[in-house]
């Protein structure tokens, strides 16, 4: 769970100004980044914002736990999401086996060559971030869903689930097409394709890998997030190290989780500051408290 979030339960529970402002505007960043990650259009961020805390600020008080806060905090946030006026135009309508997303002979050349000639090829760039977040736009809603709830805003399988109305076994499943779907479009934006080629990209599927990759493949989630049985884990871990491809592939795969936890999409500081005051004065209206006059508020 993202640290603002327990910081915000800490700060609300003083019922100080001052305090609640700082709440407000961490609440805030949570949203914004949250429906951005989701929806990609900065207006409808802004609204899904104002609307979901407008809507929240009467029973902010009465929640004391920060994990509560979350859970309610996200489900009205994707709820109101759902309901959005737009959606991601490269967004696919349906989700994608297994199958076609793993890498064919041509992507695992590439992925050695990039281990062989750049080790550090896993390293963040700041201008990857804007091509992630092309990428996870363009995966279909249901996993983009999963993997922006478990990955970029960091909560565990558990409240994924109760936030999503899902059994936890669905979401671990969804979060590892979501990752490798998420994955495969990162190597898209960054490669590029030849000219010509797209159409017959969908078309012809990945060339059948060994049995062995093939279940390997099925269960790289749960052997990164370390959820394999240990005899199983040594299992996978005998093969990958006598697998090249499979450990070039590793490897991308791992950089590109690792993109998604450190992927933050900031509002606008002029527009924020606006709505943290209004919705900060409001906070204090409800509880009965004096409203201080406006000051420069702290981004």
């Amino acid at each position: 769970m993202r640290p603002e979030l327990i910081q915000a339960a800490q700060l609300l529970q003083r019922n100080t100004p001052e305090a609640v402002e700082e709440a407000i505007g961490l609440l805030q960043n949570t949203v914004y980044s949250f429906s951005m990650k989701v929806c990609g259009h900065p207006e409808d961020a802004e609204d899904t914002t104002q609307e979901v805390l407008y809507r929240s600020l009467g029973h902010l008080a009465k929640i004391q736990d920060p994990q509560a806060l979350a859970v309610w905090l996200y489900t009205v946030t994707r709820n109101r999401c759902w309901r959005m006026r737009r959606k991601p135009s490269q967004s696919p309508a349906r989700n994608v086996s297994l199958d076609e997303l793993m890498p064919d002979d041509a992507e695992l050349g590439r992925l050695l060559q990039d281990a062989a000639e750049n080790p550090e090829g896993a390293l963040l760039h700041a201008e990857q971030h804007q091509l992630l977040h092309q990428a996870v736009l363009q995966i279909p809603p249901a996993l983009r869903m999963v993997l922006v709830l478990h990955d970029m805003e960091d909560l565990a399988t558990e409240q994924v689930a109760k936030i999503l109305d899902l059994q936890p076994g669905t979401v671990r499943v969804r979060l590892h097409r979501a990752r490798l779907a998420v994955r495969k479009q990162m190597s898209r934006i960054l490669d590029g394709p030849p000219a010509g080629s797209e159409a017959a990209e969908h078309e012809k599927p990945a060339a059948k890998r060994p049995d062995a990759c093939r279940e390997l493949f099925a269960n790289l989630s749960e052997y990164l997030d370390g959820r394999v049985e240990p005899r199983t884990c040594d299992q996978m871990r005998v093969h990958i190290e006598g697998c090249p491809s499979c450990v070039a592939f590793l490897r991308d795969l791992r950089a590109a989780i690792d993109r998604c936890r450190s992927m933050e999409v900031p509002c606008d500081p002029a527009i924020a500051q606006r709505l943290r005051s209004i919705l900060t004065r409001e906070y204090l209206r409800l509880l009965g408290m004096a409203i201080p006059e406006p000051s420069s508020a702290r981004m």
